[in-house]
This record gives C-alpha cells, structure tokens and sequence, in this order.
C-alpha cells in the first residue's frame, strides 16, 4: 500500500487500511465485520435496538473469527433507555474497544463508553452535530453526506460536509456517503478525511447478512434508482428519512416522498424474520431468515449503487478500493506533470 494512504486514524482505530465499514443495521453482522477487519480494514457490527444476548453472541463469534478490533454500533437518541443500557452493558462488560453512535449526540452515553476506555466514532449529517459529538468527547467524526444509504441525518452533500467538518474538527473525520471506490478515497483524504466509510460496497457482499434479493437489486442499480423518503419511517421517529432503492412501494407515493407520519401509514404485515411480522413501511430491510414480499420492504442503498456490479468477498471489495486508489494516485501525478 502507498504510504501515502495510510492515515493516524489507521493507528488509533488499528486497522491497516482507511477503510470502514458501516455499521448497517441487519447486514452488518460478525461474519462481515469480521472479514474487513481481517482484510485490514475497521469492522463495526450493526445492533441497533438488538438484544443484549444477540450482541453478546455476534461479538463472541466475531472474535472467533479474528483478533482485530472493531466497533459495535448503537442509535442512543432512537432505542429504547432500558434496552440501550442492556446494549451497552454487554458491550461493555465484554470490553468492546469501540462504540459507533449515529443521529443526535447524547453526552451521557458518548462519556459512559469513553470512561470504560473505549473510542467513540460519532455518525453526524451537519456541522452542527459534528460540534456537538466532538464537544461531549466523540474520538472521530463520520460525516454522512446525503447520498448515504440506510438512515440519512442532514441535507448537505459529503464533498462539501466532510471539508467543512474536517476544517475546524480538532479529531480525525470519516466520509461516508457515496465513497465505494479508490478515487473517491483519494478524494476524501485531499478533503481533510482520513478514511471512507462504506456501506452500500459491503452490503453488496458475500459475507453480508442481507437478503440475496437485496445485494442483486443493488448490483443492478444506478444512483438514480436511490431515493430520498421518510416513507420507511414505522420503528423510528416521524421525520428519519432513508435512501433506498426505487420499487412499488415508491412508485405508488408519487412525488409525496416526505412529510408521512407513522400514525398514518398502513401496519399490514408483508413479511417475517424468524417469526416476527414484520410490516409495510417498516424500516426493516431484507435479511438472509427473512421471506415475504421482498420488493416492497426497505431495499437500503446509497447512490454509490452505481460503482457495486458484483457481489465480492468484503476482502476483494477492500483490495479493489486500494488498488483503484493506487491508481487514481498516478493519475493525479501525472496530470501535474503534463502541466509542468
């Protein structure tokens, strides 16, 4: 690897590559975590509103699968108090090295995690946020530009988040939000990232807890299939909007694609998990235990669908970003030495 890719947030998260994978909800379970870390790239297992035993059990069967650290990631503004203290207590009590929290920053949780020695990476869509996490102690700042799959937290565009944030943080930020290749790494780091943070690339692989159906949708899609919605709003609070991919549910709505309250939308049960009903316009996303009406569930996916056309080991998909990155290095050198 140039050495020129290798950043200090490599060193203080103790990953090898400024690669992250995004702790998506569903898909980001151990066997996914655990093949980026191994991969040398920073794993985060997705538990939001999970049990305490679920996550005693991914994070025991990720560590069986390597020794690298990762994070565990949590929704503290949207989970339940009690069950939030369950999450955090099992995490804790197995000395998880890292928390990653998403949506409003909340000081109380961000310093229990820092007072147990652990990092905190906080996910936040403007700078606002990003001043209030790094103010109550968040180590890293993600900043999530509106082209981002899953839970979208601000309106503004990663090129011009991430410069903003990176410009008067005083700790080391991430991109995330349409990063799925080697030159849009490159062109995080000139930005002021020191990393990418990438979902959309991770979810359309082998190791993914994702539905089949969700990773082929995916591979077929264009950034222009994505849409911004608060339609997939049941399980979260009125106005979370979401990027997923066009399907029946979003061609029904029209152009009425925000401004839906959850007490308004239809509870009909579409699918199930393991048992439990799940319903339409719930935030469920399709995942390998789920069956139902698949087309019609939350198909996450960030506009850099248009870079995914396989479906890849997570190591490959980190190799193909380094090396694509490699790349775009000497494309850039050579462009200064033509206009020398």
């Amino acid at each position: 690897m140039t050495a020129g890719l290798r950043t200090p947030l490599c060193d203080l998260l103790g990953c090898d590559v400024p690669i992250l994978q995004a702790g998506m909800g569903g898909p980001a379970r151990h066997e996914l975590a655990g093949a980026v870390a191994q991969a040398g790239g920073f794993g985060m297992l997705g538990m939001v509103r999970e049990s305490a035993d679920l996550i005693e059990q991914e994070i025991r069967a990720l560590r069986a699968l390597t020794d690298r650290p990762f994070a565990v990631n949590l929704i503290p503004a949207a989970t339940d108090p009690a069950l939030l203290k369950a999450e955090m207590d099992v995490a804790l009590s197995l000395k998880v090295a890292a928390f990653t929290f998403f949506w409003d920053p909340i000081p109380r949780e961000i310093a229990r995690a820092k007072a147990a020695g652990a990092l905190v990476l906080h996910q936040v869509g403007s700078l606002e946020a990003a001043r209030l996490a790094e103010a109550a102690g968040a180590d890293v700042l993600i900043a999530q530009g509106v082209g981002a799959g899953g839970h979208i937290h601000g309106t503004i565009g990663a090129l011009v988040l991430t410069e903003l944030i990176a410009r008067e943080a005083k700790v080391p930020v991430v991109a995330s939000g349409g990063f799925a290749t080697g030159a849009s790494l490159v062109a995080a780091l000139a930005l002021g990232a020191q990393a990418i943070q990438c979902g959309t690339a991770f979810l359309a692989t082998r190791e993914s807890y994702a539905h089949e159906y969700h990773k082929h949708r995916v591979v077929a899609a264009s950034a222009e299939d994505t849409v911004f919605t608060d339609a997939y709003v049941l399980n979260w609070p009125k106005g979370a909007p979401v990027r997923v991919l066009r399907n029946s549910i979003i061609q029904a709505l029209g152009h009425n694609l925000t401004g839906h309250d959850p007490a308004d939308l239809s509870h009909e049960v579409i699918a199930s998990e393991d048992g439990r009903p799940l319903l339409r316009y719930s935030t469920d996303s399709p995942l390998r235990t789920t069956e139902g009406d698949l087309e019609a569930m939350a198909l996450y996916a960030g506009e850099s669908a248009s870079f995914v056309d396989a479906v890849p080991s997570a190591s490959e998909t980190i190799g193909r970003i380094m090396a694509e990155a490699e790349a775009a290095l000497v494309r850039v050198k050579q462009f200064g030495k033509s206009g020398a």
